[in-house]
């Protein structure tokens, strides 16, 4: 319970804020994105934690600290007010301004963004999802042949790039032209993204040898909380457009997905503390088919709406196999 008390208390000043701004409907509704959140966030939580466990202690604190203001402020408000403004030609201010002033024309204007939204945040995703399930360096397969056949595939240079952008271009042929255009850059946008992040990290890592103790941990530690700010930033993307739906006070929907964001890190620091992710083996697997399926969700949704506890479900459907896999796998082991 103790990695949960800072979200607790946090969870009870947001509410208690939702209901001084927006009564019984704004506390109820805050209480509802809140849980949604974390409902669609858990398999996040998984990969933060695969990330955070190589990084030193300071870096897992700025991790709370400066990520959660980051993912609170700059990922569930500013971002989805930059993406308006690119949406609609109009200012950063005029569309903060819209958003407080005018909450129906800015969520008018964040739901016709979501081609944008979710071909950025998928691509972004598949391309994590790839990069794992490629991986030839990778010797435990969850699915057995299967995932053993396709962690071969990743012995071809860039394989993950090749197949995103394939997937890309299919899907941008069954949106109309504007549509098509958008699709096409957001989504190239976030591959040249995840690549450039993890191209960094590559030449940080080369450029160790002369480095001391000290900076090479920093600069480690730096590109992961790089790195996981991003990720962060593509699974709340679907949040928000879910969020949009259901209500359209910026206050509301940030009170509420912050909320959610604080469990998010809470659990990521358990998972951490505990070393969950060395007992339960499979729960890795779990949670990146879990960010495959989020992928594939968001760019279907730039077609067609799913419904945002199908998406909820289908990541949590994910983690509680690999649990199951995973006390299987060590029963095994035991005998």
């Amino acid at each position: 319970m103790k990695y949960y008390t800072v979200s607790i208390i946090i969870s009870i000043i947001g509410l208690v804020l939702a209901f001084m701004w927006g009564g019984v409907p704004g506390l109820a509704i805050c209480a509802l994105l809140s849980v949604m959140e974390i409902t669609l966030s858990f398999d996040n939580a998984v990969v933060n934690a695969t990330v955070l466990k190589d990084m030193s202690a300071k870096w897992q604190q700025r991790f709370l600290t400066w990520g959660i203001l980051i993912a609170v402020f700059a990922v569930r408000f500013l971002f989805p007010i930059l993406i308006v403004a690119l949406a609609t030609g109009l200012g950063l201010i005029d569309v903060a301004r819209l958003a407080f002033a005018q909450p129906e024309e800015y969520s008018r204007h964040v739901l016709e963004a979501h081609v944008q939204i979710g071909a950025f945040g998928g691509m972004f995703l598949l391309m994590v999802f790839l990069k794992f399930i490629l991986d030839e360096g990778k010797d435990l397969h969850w699915l057995g042949v299967i995932e053993e056949k396709l962690s071969r595939l990743g012995k071809l240079e860039s394989v993950e790039v090749i197949l995103a952008l394939l997937i890309l271009l299919t899907i941008q042929h069954f949106l109309d032209g504007i549509h098509a255009h958008h699709a096409l850059v957001a989504g190239t946008t976030g591959v040249v993204l995840y690549v450039a992040v993890h191209s960094i990290s590559s030449l940080l890592s080369h450029s160790q040898a002369g480095a001391s103790a000290a900076q090479a941990t920093a600069r480690a530690g730096l590109m992961g909380f790089i790195y996981l700010q991003f990720l962060d930033a593509s699974f709340s993307l679907d949040g928000v457009i879910g969020a949009f739906a259901i209500s359209n006070d910026v206050v509301i929907i940030m009170l509420g997905l912050g909320i959610g964001a604080f469990f998010v890190r809470s659990m990521t620091i358990h998972l951490v503390r505990k070393g969950t992710l060395a007992r339960y083996v499979f729960l890795e697997h779990g949670a990146h088919y879990g960010i495959g399926a989020l992928a594939v969700i968001m760019l279907i949704s730039m077609v067609e709406p799913v419904p945002e506890v199908i998406t909820g479900l289908v990541g949590l459907g994910f983690v509680l196999l690999s649990l199951w896999s995973s006390v299987r796998y060590n029963r095994k082991r035991s005998r």
